[in-house]
């Protein structure tokens, strides 16, 4: 059920730059061998600047990464609460409520082997106006050390759970954690989705505490901003609550009385 039509791949200007930087080692290889270690110093420098890049979760040099919306978005007051990690049966249902008794919507990046075991939920996600977007099939921590098949196929195996339990194919996709390597973009457009980050996240999956997570989220807070939560992986209060549930509430309350309006990621490229 995946898109047969295929978005080019640009290469980033930095990309550019690190294929010459290859080139540009091995020619001196080849021309000059006795001065060897200033090529592989060359060659050092520019993996080592590969991998700052791809652990930076809103750097844009490995290729496009939407970390706000777009201007039209951010002008009707638009912000998008993305929410990561789940679904999860003991809070996922909870947040739908949250959403459901405040007329909002949000955009669920979800893990694929999750989605598998609790499918009734993700149709529940789906049925209630939110939108599923690609969060990897299993979530792993070493995701940004896969090469291109690994990735491809653990991505594409995501793309197809999502759209045989919605019958909606993802359009975006954020790594776990956010952090990629150089091969991701190229995956990303043949499988037709594109990168997304966020403006400012809760780090909820380490501070339970609900002040200081809201603080995180809606200091500066505006129109176009992309927020970060979690229903999956989520720190508990010790009465065991994720931290969403505390949060989910008072976020929303912020969001109306700044005068926004959550909508999901589509909507506000639409």
């Amino acid at each position: 059920m995946r898109r047969q039509s295929q978005r080019a791949w640009n290469p980033s200007g930095f990309i550019a730059g690190s294929a010459a930087a290859h080139l540009a080692a091995g020619a001196v290889l080849l021309a000059r061998p006795a001065i060897w270690p200033w090529a592989l110093g060359l060659l050092v420098a520019d993996h080592l600047a590969l991998t700052a890049a791809g652990l930076c979760p809103k750097s844009r040099l490995l290729g496009p990464n939407l970390t706000r919306l777009p201007a039209a978005a951010a002008a009707r007051g638009g912000v998008a609460i993305t929410i990561d990690d789940g679904p999860d049966p003991q809070v996922t249902p909870r947040v739908l409520t949250i959403l459901r008794e405040r007329g909002a919507c949000a955009t669920f990046f979800c893990i694929g082997e999750r989605l598998e075991l609790h499918c009734d939920l993700a149709r529940e996600i789906h049925a209630q106006g939110h939108a599923i977007e690609n969060h990897s099939y299993r979530h792993r921590h070493s995701f940004s050390l896969l090469g291109p098949r690994a990735i491809a196929a653990d991505i594409g195996r995501a793309q197809d759970c999502v759209a045989a339990l919605t019958g909606t194919a993802p359009r975006w996709f954020r790594p776990p954690a956010g952090l990629r390597n150089v091969f991701l973009e190229p995956v990303l457009a043949r499988l037709q989705l594109h990168l997304a980050s966020w403006t400012r996240r809760g780090f909820d999956t380490v501070n339970a505490d609900a002040n200081t997570v809201l603080r995180r989220l809606t200091t500066e807070l505006r129109g176009g901003d992309i927020l970060l939560l979690h229903d999956g992986n989520a720190a508990r209060r010790r009465g065991g609550a994720a931290a969403i549930l505390e949060v989910l509430p008072r976020l929303l309350d912020t969001i109306g009385e700044r005068r926004l309006q959550p909508m999901t990621l589509r909507a506000a490229l639409e």
